[in-house]
């Protein structure tokens, strides 16, 4: 059963960094576009970044621009999201999921992870 996992998320005060890291089993990660995901409560998933599986371009939200960094490890078929100069606004459930091509399309994604707490507070 392919599964993708999540970690790294936590509490960190605003400005502080976290490293998200999405892993898979049964499955190789490399001819994937992996996108990352979250989605605050009571709001709607929110497409924050994404890494195409071919060329390794990325792509990254207005509000993370600048910010958070996509980047994938083959060798040890993870990838992961750097997270810096975190916000309040950016506590969410972090999702990484699995696509064929990069895209913000939530519905296009088709593998899914369990998602990790990230809390940005003071």
């Amino acid at each position: 059963q392919v599964q993708l996992v999540e970690s790294g998320g936590g509490l960190v005060q605003p400005g502080g960094s976290l490293r998200l890291s999405c892993t898979a089993s049964r499955f190789t990660l490399d001819y994937y576009a992996i996108g990352w995901f979250r989605q605050a409560p009571g709001k709607g998933r929110e497409g924050v970044s994404c890494i195409s599986s071919s060329d390794g371009n990325t792509y990254y939200a207005d509000s993370v621009k600048g910010r958070f960094t996509i980047s994938r490890d083959n060798a040890k078929n993870t990838v992961y999201l750097q997270m810096n100069g975190l916000k309040p606004e950016d506590t969410a459930v972090y999702y990484c999921a699995t696509s064929h091509g990069c895209t913000v399309v939530a519905g296009l994604y088709n593998y899914w992870g369990q998602g990790t707490q990230v809390t940005v507070s003071s």
